[in-house]
């Protein structure tokens, strides 16, 4: 098993058959959180940028993408987003806990047989509508867990002096996306696991450590590489895993201090 990579220039897709997708977009957040609290709201996807909700920005990139027919939103929500969404979820307090009530309300709603689900975070602006077609559009389809990760140098070439969270291995230097693709049927296979895994997705050597000492070694001494973690998390959730490379910035740069704020709305249009 090879990692995937996006090219936009040599797509190999799932929506080339016309496939339509459901995505849910996690919007929820911890009500006590200082840094939406210091913008006046209660979750940070409310937050405002050019006076709307960073969440709309999300999820008209989804819309626009033309290839996402279906979203459950699960978190408070505004009028405006109202308008973008199919159906909404009370906020769980947790990632995983809300990627469960959103999946849970898809598949209530009727989800196609093997269809697979894109789970994305509201938190990331500057993500484009041809963004989103293009990692849908690259996804292995011979997976049941697909991360999409960003090369350093593609975040720094996007956004100069951007800071994120890096992890080094023998193909390069990565930071992870907030999006993953899922196949829904196997959630309650992973997900105790899944939950292990992405507590520490912002802290690389503890992710190491939870995969196993062999692993660890690998990554302290840069002998590990993206298809050996691959097989790691496969065998962990018991269940193939890919990474897709993909080289959209926008992708691996959530919103989560004033800077990131202000690198937002450097980059976003002002609404007409």
């Amino acid at each position: 098993m090879t990692h995937a990579q996006s090219d936009p220039q040599n797509p190999r897709t799932d929506t080339d058959a016309g496939t339509r997708w459901s995505a849910v977009v996690l919007g929820g957040g911890d009500p006590g959180d200082a840094f939406a609290a210091a913008h006046g709201v209660n979750v940070k996807p409310l937050i405002p940028i050019h006076g709307q909700p960073m969440a709309i920005y999300v999820l008209k990139a989804l819309r626009g993408s033309g290839v996402v027919s279906r979203i459950a939103y699960v978190g408070p929500t505004t009028p405006e987003i109202d308008i973008l969404i199919d159906t909404r979820t009370t906020d769980h307090g947790t990632l995983l806990s809300n990627l469960e009530a959103g999946v849970e309300a898809l598949t209530r709603a009727g989800l196609h047989p093997n269809e697979r689900v894109l789970v994305v975070t509201a938190d990331i602006p500057m993500m484009t509508a041809a963004q989103v077609t293009d990692v849908l559009r690259t996804a292995p389809r011979d997976a049941g867990l697909i991360y999409p990760v960003v090369r350093r140098r593609d975040c720094e070439e996007a956004y100069p002096g951007v800071k994120r969270t890096y992890a080094t291995v023998r193909d390069g230097t990565f930071t992870g996306g907030n999006l993953f693709i899922l196949d829904p049927t196997l959630i309650g296979q992973f997900l105790p696991k899944l939950r292990e895994l992405l507590a520490a997705r912002k802290a690389p050597l503890k992710m190491a450590g939870i995969i196993g000492p062999g692993i660890l070694l690998d990554f302290i001494t840069r002998r590990l590489t993206v298809k050996k973690l691959e097989d790691k998390v496969s065998q962990l959730l018991n269940t193939p895993a890919r990474a897709l490379i993909t080289p959209h910035a926008a992708i691996g740069t959530d919103v989560d201090k004033d800077a990131d704020l202000q690198l937002a709305a450097q980059h976003l249009q002002v609404p007409a």
